[in-house]
C-alpha cells in the first residue's frame, strides 16, 4: 500500500508541474457543459477552491494510534489536493510491471458524475464526486490515497503538509 501511495504521490507531483495555460473566461451564468467546467477547474486554483463544497461529505477516516478505533477528520480546504487536468483525464494504461491503471467516469449522468482512478484489482487512488447545483458544477465528495485508512495520525499530518506544498507549486502555475 505504501508503494501505491508513493507512486500516486510521484504521479501527482509530475502532473502538477504541467504548463498548460487556460485563456478562456469561464461563463458567469453557469456551467452545464461539464467539459468546459473541468477545463477551467483544473487550470485555476481559485476556481477549484470555489467549486469544492467544503467540508466534503465523507470525512477522512484513519485508524487511531491505539490500533482499535477510528478517528475522523473533516475533509476541509487545507487538506484538499489541487487537481490537474492530466490527473482527471480518462485513461487505461499498462505500466512497465504489467499493472493496468484505469481512470474513468464510473457515473456520468447529466447532474451527477463520479471519476475514479487506480490500478486494476487494487484499491482506488482517487474518487471525485461532482454534482450540478443551481446550474454550477461542484465537487461534493472525494477519496484520495493521500489520506488512506492505513495512515497513522503522524503520517496523516505529514501527508497534509505535503499536499499543502504541492498546492503552492500548483498555484504558482495555475493561480
Amino acid at each position: 500500500m505504501k508503494t501505491t501511495r508513493l507512486l500516486f504521490s510521484f504521479v501527482l507531483t509530475a502532473l502538477l508541474f504541467s504548463t498548460n495555460s487556460f485563456a478562456e473566461t469561464f461563463p458567469p451564468q453557469g456551467d452545464k457543459n461539464f467539459a468546459s467546467f473541468i477545463e477551467h477547474f483544473t487550470q485555476s486554483a481559485a476556481f477549484q477552491y470555489s467549486r469544492t463544497k467544503f467540508p466534503l461529505k465523507t470525512p477522512i477516516t484513519l485508524m487511531a494510534d491505539d490500533g482499535k478505533s477510528e478517528k475522523a477528520f473533516s475533509f476541509t480546504r487545507d487538506k484538499w489536493p489541487l487537481l490537474s487536468a492530466e490527473l482527471l483525464k480518462e485513461k487505461n494504461e499498462i505500466s512497465a510491471e504489467g499493472a493496468t491503471y484505469i481512470a474513468k467516469y464510473i457515473t456520468d449522468e447529466p447532474t451527477h458524475k463520479v471519476f475514479q482512478a487506480g490500478y486494476e484489482d487494487s484499491e482506488i487512488d482517487l474518487k471525485i464526486v461532482f454534482d450540478l447545483i443551481n446550474d454550477k458544477w461542484y465537487v461534493t465528495d472525494c477519496y484520495t490515497a493521500w489520506y488512506n485508512f492505513e495512515l497513522s495520525i503522524a503520517e496523516f499530518r505529514e501527508a497534509v503538509r505535503h499536499v499543502q506544498q504541492e498546492n503552492v507549486a500548483f498555484i504558482k502555475v495555475h493561480p
